[in-house]
C-alpha cells in the first residue's frame, strides 16, 4: 500500500491477524508496518497513519539528513574513518592495514565490528538479564539491512554486527528491547512500560538509530 503524506511516497507494510487493535510501526530505515485486525480497510488503515503524519514527515526527513550526511564511497585506506562505539577512528586504528587490498580491508574490518558486537553484548546483556530475570537460550551476530535486533519464539536473540557502530548507551537500549521480548513478544503497552522500567530516555536511542543508522555502514 501507498500513501502520500507531504511530499513523502511511503510504502506502507500491512499486516493481518487475528488481534483486536492497530498497531503502527516505523523502523529506523524509515520502513512503515501496520499490524491490523484481520477485514480493516485500506480506509481505516490509511487514516490511521495519517494521524500520526507530523511525526512520520520529521522522522522521515532526520532520515534523509543522515543519508545525505554519510559518506557514499567508503574510503579504505588509512585516513578512511569509521564508527565504532559512536565515535570515528581512523581506520588503522581499528584493524592492520599494512599491505593489504581494499578487499582484505573490507573484510578484516567486517571480522573486527562482528568480534567487537559480539564482546560488547556479552559484557552488556548480563546485568539487564538480571534486572529482567529472564536468560536467552542463545545470542548470535547477524548481518541484516532491518534490523538491529530480533528475538524468536525459541527464546533466540540475534544482533546486527552493525551496532559495534553505535554508542555504548544504544547497543544498550536494543539488548533491553530484545530481552524484554522474552516477556512481552508484541510491541504493546506492558512492553513498552517494562522498557521504560530499565531505560526510561529509550526514545532517545530509538531516535539515534533512526537519525544516524544510515551512516553505520561498511
Amino acid at each position: 500500500m501507498k500513501l502520500q503524506l507531504d511530499n513523502h511516497t511511503i510504502d506502507i507494510n500491512v499486516l493481518y491477524s487475528v488481534r483486536k487493535k492497530l498497531y503502527l510501526q516505523m523502523d529506523a530505515m524509515g520502513r512503515i508496518t501496520v499490524k491490523a485486525p484481520n477485514g480493516t480497510s485500506d480506509e481505516v488503515i490509511q487514516q490511521a497513519v495519517k494521524q500520526h503524519e507530523q511525526e512520520i514527515v520529521k522522522r522521515l526527513q532526520a532520515i534523509a539528513k543522515a543519508q545525505q550526511a554519510a559518506p557514499k564511497v567508503r574510503e579504505y585506506e588509512d585516513e578512511g574513518k569509521f564508527l565504532h562505539l559512536g565515535k570515528y577512528y581512523p581506520l588503522q586504528e581499528l584493524i592492520e592495514t599494512e599491505g593489504l587490498s581494499e578487499e582484505e580491508l573490507r573484510l578484516n574490518l567486517r571480522k573486527f565490528y562482528f568480534a567487537s558486537c559480539k564482546k560488547v553484548v556479552a559484557e552488556r546483556i548480563k546485568p539487564y538479564q538480571e534486572k529482567l530475570k529472564v536468560k536467552p537460550k542463545q545470542i548470535d551476530i547477524v548481518e541484516s539491512a532491518t534490523k538491529w535486533g530480533s528475538c524468536s519464539s525459541s527464546k533466540k536473540l540475534t544482533f546486527n554486527y552493525r551496532l559495534a557502530m553505535a554508542p555504548v548507551e544504544v547497543i544498550d537500549y536494543v539488548i533491553i528491547h530484545e530481552l524484554c521480548h522474552l516477556t512481552h513478544m508484541n510491541h504493546d503497552r506492558s512492553f513498552w512500560r517494562l522498557i521504560g522500567s530499565i531505560m526510561p530516555d529509550y526514545k532517545e536511542k530509538e531516535a539515534y538509530l533512526a537519525r544516524y543508522g544510515q551512516a553505520m555502514t561498511l
